[in-house]
């Protein structure tokens, strides 16, 4: 983790300043924690206001004090999304993320980026979370972790090793990714083309799709599992999208499928590949996750 020096004053340009250093990283813990851009923006929206009233004269660490206060509204607010998420209809997806602009997301490593690995993340409790995001994401040490969730250093270390294990158990081994962006362009060309066997030829035998609409009109609400009911289902979207264009786009890390009708993106498929071809399909179609990864590729360049 890269020490960010001390101010040398209370003036708010300078805090300003200060901020916007560290906003990508800001984000990025934010938004692996709760799985959302939109969250992620507000999170660290109210880090700036908190920031502004802060005793700023006081903080020898800007970079240790923002990321604290980021990390527990961010729990914060993953405590209460438990209990909206319930009432969401259909499978709930992650917000995808444009990592074209950054592609770690402002971490030191890319890890707890992809789109699979943040839905198993949901999994684990926010304190969890966020303690493993902190230390495999961004390199923090056990005690900066400690001090940050107000745990012992030997609690901290139990919880990330827990949550290692939990998603080890879960994720799938990553493949190369010249074979996941070659899998990923036949899929968009059999898609764009309605071809339901050359879809099943790039596809598991197992594979299972998930679809992110909130009750959007035709959207299965429930898992597709088995490459032929997958390859009709994701042709059929040429008809649910007539005349959409079909593009690859990098989202969270990896090439994605991106369907744009009129200038505007009406859905997001992220892939996760194994050794026999695509065996997880996951496709973002609520509208506000969409809007949300539109903005997201400003977020560099917004300031506070």
């Amino acid at each position: 983790m890269d020490e960010q020096q001390p101010l040398t004053d209370g003036s708010l340009n300078e805090a300003a300043d200060a901020f916007q250093r560290l906003r990508p990283r800001l984000f990025g813990i934010a938004y692996r924690i709760l799985g959302s851009v939109s969250e992620a923006e507000d999170v660290v929206q109210d880090v700036w206001v908190r920031w502004q009233g802060a005793d700023r004269g006081a903080v020898l660490d800007p970079g240790a004090f923002l990321a604290k206060i980021t990390t527990r509204l961010a729990i914060n607010v993953a405590q209460s999304a438990r209990v909206r998420r319930e009432a969401y209809v259909g499978p709930w997806l992650p917000e995808p993320v444009d990592t074209s602009v950054d592609p770690q997301v402002g971490a030191e490593r890319g890890e707890a980026l992809e789109l699979a690995v943040l839905l198993v993340l949901q999994k684990l409790n926010p304190v969890e979370r966020a303690a493993y995001v902190l230390r495999e994401a961004f390199d923090y040490a056990y005690g900066e972790i400690a001090a940050i969730l107000q745990l012992s250093q030997a609690n901290t270390r139990q919880i990330v090793s827990r949550a290692r294990k939990r998603l080890s158990a879960e994720r799938r081994e990553p493949v190369d990714t010249a074979q996941h962006r070659r899998l990923l362009e036949a899929f968009v060309a059999a898609a764009r083309h309605g071809d339901v066997a050359a879809l099943e030829n790039v596809l598991s035998a197992d594979v299972v799709a998930y679809a992110d609409g909130n009750g959007m009109r035709g959207v299965a609400r429930v898992e597709i599992v088995g490459a032929e009911r997958v390859a009709r289902i994701s042709a059929f979207a040429r008809k649910f999208f007539p005349g959409a264009e079909y593009g690859v786009v990098e989202t969270n890390g990896l090439p994605s499928l991106q369907l744009v009708k009129d200038g505007v993106t009406v859905a997001l498929v992220s892939v996760t590949v194994g050794p026999d071809g695509i065996d997880g399909l996951y496709w973002v179609l609520a509208t506000d996750k969409l809007r949300a990864y539109e903005r997201s590729a400003g977020r560099l360049t917004g300031r506070p």
